[in-house]
């Protein structure tokens, strides 16, 4: 066995693109036997599409020469940690009078710091955690059931600019430099950007780009800016490459969608992290609403980046959400996941409808209107709610679904006919399409056929109200919740551009 030094990773395809004793560290695997062992073929089948994914072939990564790029230095560490432990921005202070002493003391090239959401997808976050922990430090990496990103924005970057602030170049340069990697499935990418979108409405710039290491069961979001749908944890050097290309990766724009959520008096259970309690709530007022409105209302704000739904797959999904909580042992990774929904969701009717018998669980019977903007066009316009969906997604990404495309590749002749515009994820639009039953969603997502195209929106608005379903179901970026409806008094829902945009890494 070939001998190689811990510190790199060395992997080697002949012409034909196969593997031939890849070399991870000390390890190696072997290739299979000429009698053909299908398990082994299949496992290096997984394993190829995985190398490929994250772009590992003939990459060599010098662990000391990766640190050196990420790691602070070790008095901004320990005064980041002194400020977010205190919730006090100025707590590190000491820290910098201590480090005068001292010489030669520079900036990294990339500062990085790494959220990891321990209960994405397989919870494999603490093994990921240690590892990381290992390669970088401590208090670079943090685990958001301990620290939240509005905890890190309020008194870790604080901490640096008050530093900044005092004279400290390093400090300065490493807020300026900094760059975020988010370990977790779309609804933890969304809360860390949102968090960070602060930024902007503070004046505190630059906001930091952000990475993905995708440990979620979709992860849309981590398809559309390169980081592949899961991420190959088990191998050490995956690692090294990753932040490797966090650090060297050109940066994308994403949009991000504001939502607005007026509702009579109540409050919203096991609500999203995205979704906060608000009193600064208006509805535009380009568009009238004609129904009277309560004395008392609740008021909740939050932001999205890949999608929100209304309708029968948010169901499945917030029943899924619980089931997987209650039973953590099913969650054992996205294919297992993807398996335990699918049977969740012939389980809730999604599949199999008594039809004849309840014929109002067809339609969307809780939303009374939609109303949107189109593009380049201030004025609303009510678009009409087929009959026949009982699904409704606002989409800005081309991934849904775990990197289904169910807006579709369309022609330019069927654009121009329906007056819609190629999408992209920084166009200002949302895509709006119905799915009218899991048979219907199952062809869709296997891009057999498009799901039934709706609208193309700069805004959005909903009108819900309680009725035959007692709630309506709702998510954002893969987080669903139960929304109660009233029946004298209706719920609105109003998505906006939010006019900055998120800044992304992109790991191709």
């Amino acid at each position: 066995m070939r001998k190689v030094n811990q510190n790199y990773f060395l992997l080697e395809l002949n012409s034909e693109g196969q593997l031939e004793g890849p070399l991870f560290g000390d390890e190696r695997m072997d290739s299979p036997s000429s009698t053909g062992d299908t398990t082994r073929i299949a496992a290096r089948s997984s394993m190829m599409d995985s190398i490929r994914g994250c772009g590992l072939a003939g990459v060599r990564i010098d662990k000391e020469e990766l640190k050196r790029m990420i790691l602070m230095p070790q008095y901004l560490r320990f005064a980041m940690r002194d400020c977010i432990r205190f919730k006090d921005p100025t707590a590190g202070e000491s820290r910098f009078l201590h480090s005068k002493s001292e010489e030669n003391i520079v900036a990294p090239e990339v500062p990085m710091v790494i959220f990891i959401n321990p209960r994405s997808g397989g919870r494999h976050g603490p093994v990921l955690k240690e590892r990381l922990q290992h390669l970088m430090s401590e208090e670079q990496v943090f685990d958001l059931s301990d620290v939240k990103p509005h905890e890190f924005i309020r008194y870790g970057l604080g901490c640096l600019e008050m530093l900044a602030g005092l004279g400290d170049s390093v400090a300065k340069e490493t807020r300026e430099r900094m760059r975020v990697m988010v370990a977790g499935g779309d609804g933890t990418v969304g809360w860390v950007l949102g968090s960070l979108g602060d930024l902007n409405k503070l004046g505190k710039l630059p906001v930091p780009p952000v990475g993905i290491i995708p440990l979620g069961t979709g992860n849309d979001l981590s398809r559309s800016f390169g980081w592949g749908g899961s991420f190959p944890f088990a191998w050490k050097s995956a690692i090294k490459r990753s932040l490797y290309r966090a650090c060297t990766g050109p940066l994308g724009r994403l949009d991000s969608w504001q939502i607005q959520l007026s509702m009579p008096a109540g409050t919203i259970e096991d609500k999203p992290h995205s979704l906060s309690i608000t009193e600064d709530f208006s509805l535009d007022e380009g568009l009238e609403i004609e129904e009277a409105l309560p004395e008392k209302v609740t008021c909740y704000e939050g932001v999205f980046y890949n999608y929100f739904s209304v309708g029968m797959d948010a169901q499945v999904a917030h029943g899924f959400h619980h089931l997987r909580n209650e039973k953590p042992y099913l969650a054992q990774g996205p294919i297992s996941n993807k398996i335990i929904y699918s049977g969740y969701s012939c389980s809730q009717g999604w599949f199999f409808t008594p039809c004849s018998s309840v014929p109002s669980l067809r339609g969307l019977r809780n939303i009374l209107k939609m109303h949107v903007k189109k593009v380049n066009c201030s004025e609303w316009e009510q678009v009409p709610v087929p009959s026949s969906v009982r699904a409704i997604v606002a989409l800005n990404l081309h991934n849904y679904g775990s990197g289904r495309n169910p807006w579709g590749n369309l022609k330019p002749e069927y654009l121009e006919k329906r007056g819609f515009v190629e999408a992209h994820a920084d166009d200002g639009l949302l895509e709006i399409f119905g799915l009218k039953q899991g048979w219907h969603a199952s062809f869709v997502m296997v891009e057999l056929i498009s799901a039934k195209h709706i609208a193309q929106a700069a805004a959005i608005r909903l009108e819900v109200r309680g009725g035959e379903w007692k709630d309506a179901y709702m998510q954002i970026d893969g987080e669903p919740w139960k929304q109660p409806t009233r029946k004298d008094f209706s719920t609105y829902v109003e998505i906006t551009r939010v006019p900055f945009q998120s800044l992304m890494i992109n790991g191709e």
